[in-house]
């Protein structure tokens, strides 16, 4: 199974995990059977608010789940319309976000859960 992980920088299982989905630098696949991880740049990180395009950056990859930590409600929503389920962590590392999915720790991110303004996360948008 794919799962991508909002990350700050390429660090492998290291990465620290981005706080907000849309404005992550990059995003990590890891492939959880055996463990293997690649970084892909997030050529939408500079958006306007209502604006995150996630399936654009990640186009042609298959994965299975996306583990955040905060999602605005638009995003969410265009994830979910692909098949792509979404989970919340509030892990630091990828290694350790990776670790509670194995043990099915995750919870599935409700639309309740949804940032109602991408503002909070203090990542810069207006």
């Amino acid at each position: 199974m794919n799962i991508c992980v909002p990350v700050e920088a390429d660090n492998g299982l290291k990465s620290a995990v981005c706080a907000h989905f849309g404005s992550a630098p990059a995003f990590m696949i890891v492939d959880t059977d055996t463990g293997a991880c690649r970084a892909i740049v997030n050529g939408n990180q500079h958006h306007g608010h209502g604006m995150c395009m996630p399936l654009q950056s990640l186009q042609g990859e298959r994965i299975d789940g996306m583990v955040v930590g905060g999602i605005g409600m638009g995003a969410l929503n265009k994830l979910n319309a692909s098949n792509i389920r979404v989970y919340v962590s509030e892990h630091a590392t990828v290694g350790e976000v990776v670790a509670a999915f194995e043990a099915g720790s995750l919870k599935l991110m409700q639309p309740n859960m949804a940032c109602a303004q991408h503002g909070q996360h203090g990542h810069g948008h207006p």
